[in-house]
């Protein structure tokens, strides 16, 4: 399995470069969620940090690079959106 060094830019990871394994085509996921477990019985959280590129080689304006960003809504991806799909409601009351 391959890996890349990627810097995370806000939020709690802020400032820290993590491996992270790449897929087939070689690029990390798109969407890279952090579990956090609660303190004395506080129900867990999910950090969301999202993938956007570094830098654009400038002739072709290829893809140089990737970092995280925080997302501070925190909404994990819900899969890949088709356009016959409905959009997923909030169980909370």
């Amino acid at each position: 399995m391959k890996s890349e060094d990627v810097p995370f830019v806000g939020g709690p990871l802020d400032g820290r470069v993590l491996s992270v394994l790449t897929g087939m085509t070689g690029n990390p996921p798109k969407v890279y969620e952090v579990p956090v477990p609660g303190a004395d019985g506080e129900k867990p959280t999910t950090l969301v940090y999202r993938r956007v590129p570094v830098a654009h080689t400038r002739r072709v304006g290829l893809t140089q690079g990737w970092q995280y960003e925080y997302d501070p809504e925190g909404k994990p991806s819900g899969g890949p959106k088709w356009p016959w799909t409905k959009p997923q409601r909030d169980a909370s009351p």
